[in-house]
């Protein structure tokens, strides 16, 4: 059987840098900034271990309105954290829109939901 490995995930922005400096302010996200073919800039992340790209949406280019949550199909991905009361009153600090509040949904594992730029729904975890 092959092996299979997490590398990225693939975000699509009207607005790649100010989707990056959400990321990058609520998150502490490292901001990699690339030279590409023809003089475009990319725009990745780096956050939690794992990658983020992102890439620009133009008006005309073809891609549909982000959903509103909830929705079929990839619904959320989630970032765990330690002390997530003071996570979430931090992020709250900084601007961040909860959707759910930190909440048990079962002994050991507690929970919030936050919404990212398009809608983008990114859920904290702590796990005890």
């Amino acid at each position: 059987m092959a092996t299979f490995k997490w590398d990225h995930i693939h975000l699509r922005s009207p607005d790649p840098e100010a989707t990056a400096a959400f990321y990058q302010r609520m998150f502490g996200a490292e901001v990699i900034r690339t030279q590409q073919p023809g003089g475009k800039t990319r725009v990745d992340l780096k956050i939690g271990g794992g990658s983020v790209f992102i890439a620009p949406v133009a008006p005309g280019d073809g891609v549909a309105s982000p959903p509103k949550t909830p929705y079929q199909g990839l619904d959320h991905f989630g970032l765990e954290v330690t002390g997530i009361d003071a996570v979430v009153a931090d992020l709250k600090k900084k601007g961040a829109e909860f959707t759910m509040e930190p909440n048990n949904i079962r002994p050991g594992v507690r929970i919030a939901f936050l919404r990212g730029p398009e809608g983008v729904s990114i859920e904290l975890l702590e796990r005890s």
